[in-house]
């Protein structure tokens, strides 16, 4: 459908691409990977048409339509969304012109024998059989579909564009280009503005379309769902492989070994080369074989090895302090916009060193909470940020506020204070600014290099409290990777607003479900959180909960607590939680002493079947002994559950 032929981009000294060559067929889902700066969002300006390669070819069929979806883009706010969306079928709104105007001068005409009349009336059956081919009947129940899909409401479809957020009007954006049925579409970070089930919905819609599909993407999950094939851009060439992404991973592996070896042998033959040239240069008798070695050594093309970032990215939060047990305590929290409730009741505490996560769809209130954490906006009720609580925040929108007229170097420059002014050329190595990199501007950075540049402002500064908002957008996987590491190992308190199953996953012990203008506390990991709704998605877990009670999984005394808390004063609920942490240091205790006696029990038993022991008193009244222990460890750790 798409043939590349001999790609050549440059941009400084080092070309981008070079004699890079591929074919995209009909049906094909193809992930594009590589490090951020590789230049995965070029190519797919370059088979957009919106850029031109410095060498090479792009041929793409005089009937084949693409679609392309950037990371960024100027969006329209003078229309409603149902409005704007119908833009997607101009050329069904032209073919129902010209059908109209052919229907109107067949009825304004009398000589139905003429020729002419007959050649009209064959113009409009061809327009008509061509307009009810584009699905012009379903195209209003189309579109409704893929927008309810990607999260609107159908209330939404007159709202004008202008009252939603760029992430929402993103989602419009992709609404249209999925609308559009081109024959190739390309999307660059589509999952960045959407939660989990439009995330899940759009899987769906891609895995099923007979269209080819192009994309950029860091959500492993999301990438692994749809694609068949994977392009890697590597060394600035491409590297087909025709696999999905998880199966591309370990081929990738071994091909770097292959890789590595042959870089070492050929490394080996170069220096063996140049020391035979040095040995024997000025002998008359080995002149001959010195030209021939010195000709091979010019024939010779390095072998590149493409350099994997597992190192490369090192986050480590500074030494804090101490904050106080509690950091974020709401009690009957309500947030409104005029009649708009947003969320109202809500009620939780996050205790310190603890990892949860904020989930739900777009628009149910969880930025919105995190910034009334952060006293950015008034609300209703009672919010007590706890004592020697210090702040660090990345908002979903940080890369974006970044100043683009000044260096990377610079950017960090203004915001280091005291001896790290010292170390900032090895902080921005350790992100991969080293060298060059640090006095680019950041108006040359791609999404990913300016997330990164963000992140590093926030390391700055020690904090015992991260609220990360979205802070996997345009991260690549390895540095996402690292991230989840860091802030696994990081001692302060963490609240990560994140649609990424992948990143939550192992990352959070705690969840937070936004739905229906209430918060719902769920203990346990993202996928423990829907294993215990009984849910599929997001939505399912949601459209549940009026329907019937959650699943019990804690114990009884925990769920009183957890019933009680809205009514609790905060004094009780520390008293309560105290009793609680002791019921489970107890539980603990009584676990360890109960398998410790039935290791002992179990020895004793072996020992018991063989024949030498079989009269050994003093082994046998030892495992009477045990045995009794363990049924009065086992009734009393039963009696703690209740």
């Amino acid at each position: 459908m798409i043939s590349v032929e001999g790609l050549k981009v440059e941009f400084g000294v080092k070309p981008l691409f070079t004699d890079v060559s591929f074919v995209i067929n009909e049906r094909d889902r193809i992930a594009l990977v590589g490090k951020n700066g590789a230049g995965k969002s070029t190519m797919l300006k370059i088979l957009a048409g919106l850029q031109t390669p410095t060498e090479g070819t792009v041929s793409i069929p005089n009937d084949c339509t693409i679609g392309y979806l950037p990371q960024v883009m100027k969006l329209q706010d003078s229309t409603t969304v149902r409005d704007e969306v119908r833009k997607a079928f101009s050329d069904i709104s032209k073919m129902a012109s010209k059908v109209e105007r052919l229907q109107k001068e067949m009825e304004s005409r009398t000589d139905y024998e003429s020729q002419d009349y007959m050649d009209l009336v064959e113009r409009f059956t061809l327009a008509h059989e061509r307009y009810m081919m584009m699905g012009a009947e379903s195209r209003e129940a189309e579109m409704e579909r893929t927008l309810t899909g990607l999260g609107f409401l159908r209330t939404d479809f007159e709202r004008p564009t202008s009252e939603f957020s760029g992430g929402w009007r993103m989602r419009i954006e992709l609404a249209k280009l999925l609308l559009s049925h081109h024959d190739v579409i390309l999307l660059d970070e589509p999952t960045n503005h959407l939660d989990i089930e439009s995330i899940q919905w759009l899987e769906q819609f891609l895995s099923q379309s007979s269209q080819a599909v192009v994309l950029v993407s860091h959500d492993r999950a999301f990438i692994n769902n749809v694609t068949n094939r994977t392009l890697e851009i590597s060394c600035g060439h491409v590297v087909d492989y025709k696999v999905k992404y998880n199966e591309y991973v370990v081929l990738r592996q071994e091909r770097r070994e292959q890789q590595l070896r042959a870089y070492e042998n050929q490394q080996k033959e170069i220096a063996d080369t140049k020391a035979f040239i040095e040995r024997f240069r000025y002998q008359a008798t080995k002149a001959i074989q010195v030209q021939q070695r010195i000709r091979q050594l010019e024939k010779i093309v390095p072998i590149e090895v493409d350099e994997v970032d597992n190192s490369a990215l090192r986050l480590k939060f500074p030494p804090c302090l101490r904050s106080g047990d509690y950091p974020v305590i709401c009690e009957d929290v309500k947030k409104s916009y005029g009649e708009h409730n947003v969320f109202h009741d809500v009620n939780l505490i996050i205790k310190r060193g603890e990892k949860v996560a904020f989930v739900g769809k777009n628009g149910e209130g969880k930025s919105t909470l995190v910034k009334c954490i952060m006293n950015e906006i008034d609300f209703e009720g009672t919010l007590k940020i706890g004592h020697n609580i210090q702040i660090g925040y990345f908002a979903q929108n940080q890369a974006q506020l970044l100043d683009e007229s000044q260096t990377v170097f610079q950017t960090i420059d203004n915001v280091a204070r005291g001896d790290i002014r010292l170390k900032i050329r090895d902080i921005l190595g350790a992100f991969m600014f080293g060298g060059e990199a640090s006095d680019k501007y950041v108006k040359f950075l791609s999404g990913g290099e300016r997330s990164r540049l963000a992140m590093i402002r926030l390391l700055l500064e020690p904090v015992n409290f991260l609220i990360l908002d979205e802070p996997t957008n345009h991260l690549d996987m390895v540095s996402k990777d690292v991230l989840k590491d860091a802030i696994k190992a990081f001692d302060g308190t963490v609240i990560v607003v994140s649609h990424d199953r992948e990143f939550l996953d192992g990352l959070v012990d705690k969840v937070y479900e936004f739905s229906n203008g209430k918060v719902r506390e769920h203990l346990g990991g993202i996928y423990d959180y829907l294993r215990d709704k009984h849910a599929e998605t997001i939505n399912d877990a949601v459209s549940q909960q009026n329907t019937q009670p959650a699943k019990q999984t804690e114990k009884p005394a925990k769920e009183a607590a957890k019933e009680e808390a809205p009514t609790m004063s905060y004094e009780e609920r520390k008293a309560e939680q105290k009793r609680l942490n002791k019921l489970e240091k107890q539980r603990k205790n009584l676990e360890e002493k109960i398998s410790s006696l039935e290791k002992r029990r179990d020895e004793l038993n072996d020992l018991l079947m063989l024949p030498e022991n079989a009269a050994n008193m003093q082994m046998v009244n030892e495992y009477t002994s045990v045995q009794e222990e363990l049924d009065k460890l086992e009734e009393e750790y039963f009696a703690l559950e209740i």
